[in-house]
């Protein structure tokens, strides 16, 4: 064979090389848009079925040289290829994603409370609002710590149907008049979608907690307000489905949204949870929202709290949350592991003290 000839099979090659290029683009187009059509439709993008058809298909179209193995795995990495970039593309779409907004979320809150950014914030009350007195005196111990932002239960979601519930929107009531009197934000649970809205006039910050990380239509629900959320990693959830659900709500419209580690249920039983510190770097990492930390209930004891909350802000988290009661002896709920007004000033001037707490 003459250099001549060499050179012409050689060009004859990059062309169709160019052709392969070419067509294997024009199939990952129009495979992202099949991928698009299926999240809309809720099915999964990768289909076995479709896939056994496409390479039976192809196996039988085979004229050689290649035997049927070499198509079956040639063309098995171009469907990969495809199914890859689907789920690249859908991941970089992401509102939650740090893909999409480089800069980190910065929260403002009324009083100039700031969510995120070069300050912490604490954000402290009880497992449960019981009774006006007690409430009254939570807020004005955590007013005179230097407290901010009041956290307190009226609609509670607890194991047992036994439990206490909660006082529901009285409870609301008595959160958001003890909040005022002692000049403090409020953040309470709401479970019910259709409490999303007449809640919009007790609470600054609304929280969803650990059971309904992924009660999708709370999530919608609380994606149409105008108000702050705060999102509870579930029980059991991985961070992609935390972020999942925190996408659910900004998909609506509210892209005030924060992020709160509480701890994931393992088979240790000497905490209640197990605090997933790595939690916070991840998140902090693949998300621009902020990272808050629950040391109450990820450790369910009152004697390691300081710590945690140290190790919690040193791996970056934007916040700290921890319960507090008058006496927590008597509390209706969570009653071991809330502090007491003398330990939580102690908790608080401890965290303040390690130069961790950006004040």
């Amino acid at each position: 064979m003459s250099n001549a000839e060499l050179e012409q099979l050689r060009s004859r090659l990059d062309e169709i090389n160019s052709e392969l290029l070419a067509l294997i683009s024009e199939r990952a187009a129009i495979v992202r848009d099949i991928g698009a059509v299926k999240e809309k439709q809720g099915v999964p993008k990768f289909d076995p079925e479709r896939e056994k058809k496409m390479l039976d298909k192809l196996v039988a179209e085979n004229k050689g040289p290649f035997t049927e193995s070499t198509i079956r795995t040639l063309f098995k990495q171009i469907f990969k290829a495809s199914l890859d970039l689907q789920s690249t593309e859908h991941k970089k779409s992401l509102l939650v994603s740090r893909k999409t907004r480089k800069e980190d979320t910065v929260i403002l809150l009324p009083g100039d409370v700031v969510v995120g950014g070069s300050a912490s914030v604490m954000v402290a009350g009880p497992c449960s609002i019981e009774s006006e007195q007690q409430t009254r005196a939570v807020a004005a111990a955590l007013q005179k710590a230097g407290v901010r932002v009041m956290r307190g239960g009226a609609f509670k979601p607890r194991t047992s149907p036994y439990d206490f519930q909660g006082l529901g929107m009285d409870g609301l009531r008595i959160l958001r008049e003890a909040a005022d009197e002692y000049g403090l934000l409020t953040i309470s649970e709401i479970v019910d979608p259709a409490h999303i809205e007449p809640s919009l006039d007790y609470v600054d910050i609304i929280q969803i907690g650990a059971r309904n990380m992924q009660n999708f239509e709370l999530l919608k629900a609380a994606g149409e307000v105008n108000k702050p959320v705060l999102l509870k990693r579930g029980l059991a959830a991985t961070m992609e489905e935390f972020l999942h659900a925190a996408e659910y709500i900004m998909s609506r419209g509210n892209t005030q949204v924060m992020l709160i580690e509480r701890g994931i249920r393992t088979y240790e039983k000497w905490t209640r949870n197990t605090l997933d510190i790595s939690a916070v770097p991840i998140l902090k990492q693949e998300s621009h929202l902020p990272v808050l930390v629950d040391v109450t209930h990820s450790t369910g004891r009152k004697d390691i709290l300081i710590p945690c909350a140290k190790a919690a802000l040193a791996a970056g988290a934007d916040g700290i949350m921890v319960e507090v009661h008058p006496d927590p002896a008597t509390a209706l709920s969570d009653a071991a592991q809330q502090l007491n007004f003398d330990e939580f000033n102690t908790f608080f001037d401890e965290v303040k003290a390690s130069g961790l707490y950006r004040q």
